[in-house]
């Protein structure tokens, strides 16, 4: 289980998120969904370690503070939305990468079940055909796939996403989603993803913390939390009736 409780990240003057707790146990998908500027990614990079912070997170019961990165990763694996590579590194170069964790060190040997994470990797997000392409060469949707692959490879139990199909095309968005899910299907995972798309959020998640300015404003089941008074107020708008507006442009094709 994932414990946060009283997150606080504070940039001088500014809080990024106040006073933030939640729980997120195995089987669950949690969506963290608000407006720009409303601590969503920044909540996640807390839990990954990345921001400082005041609080407490914990993983089976275990300080995250107080573990290494190599336990950390072992337990929890993250993908970011966006992937900055200057290197010509196979597909499967970069994947095997998400064993590094594991292993006993830099220069430590490939074991056995190492090969069987990477393999299982490639195959479970369909680039086993790419395994010796440059990802210099992939589209934006392969090469998010090899990540969300390194991801697996990792063998987490746990992933944080922050906005994993950001700027993809529907097509690699459905993909990137459904191998998200079926991954999820193995008892003893959890997901918690930052989402823009309140659609996506409906679909997939099964609990949702809705942020804004850094507030906690609910949390819960996905379908109690996301109902008009929470999102009109958060996004001061009528978000159920701009959604129906966007669905009849499709209702007659």
């Amino acid at each position: 289980m994932l414990e946060v409780e009283h997150l606080t990240v504070q940039y001088g003057a500014f809080a990024a998120v106040k006073d933030c707790s939640f729980t997120v146990s195995d089987g669950q998908w949690l969506m963290i969904v608000g407006p720009n500027g409303a601590g969503k990614s920044t909540v996640l990079n807390a839990i990954a370690q990345g921001v400082p912070y005041s609080g407490i997170i914990r993983f089976d019961e275990k300080d995250l503070k107080k573990t290494d990165a190599a336990a950390r990763a072992r337990s929890i694996g993250v993908l970011s939305q966006n992937h900055y590579v200057g290197y010509a590194f196979s597909v499967e170069e970069v994947v095997r990468l998400g064993r590094f964790a594991h292993r006993g060190g830099l220069f430590s040997s490939h074991r056995k079940d190492d090969e069987k994470a990477v393999e299982e990797a490639l195959e479970r997000t369909g680039l086993t055909a790419l395994r010796q392409q440059s990802v210099l060469t992939l589209s934006g949707g392969e090469l998010q796939r090899t990540f969300l692959a390194q991801v697996f490879a990792q063998n987490p139990r746990y992933l944080m996403l922050d906005e994993p199909t950001n700027h993809l095309d529907l097509i690699y968005q459905k993909q990137i989603f459904a191998l998200i899910a079926d991954w999820l299907k193995t008892p003893g995972r959890a997901v918690v993803s930052v989402v823009h798309d309140l659609s996506l959020a409906k679909a997939y998640g099964t609990q949702t913390l809705l942020l804004h300015h850094g507030n906690t404003v609910a949390l819960g089941e996905t379908q109690a939390v996301m109902c008009p008074d929470n999102l009109n107020a958060v996004y001061e708008m009528d978000v159920a009736s701009w959604m129906r507006t966007m669905l009849k442009q499709w209702n007659n094709m």
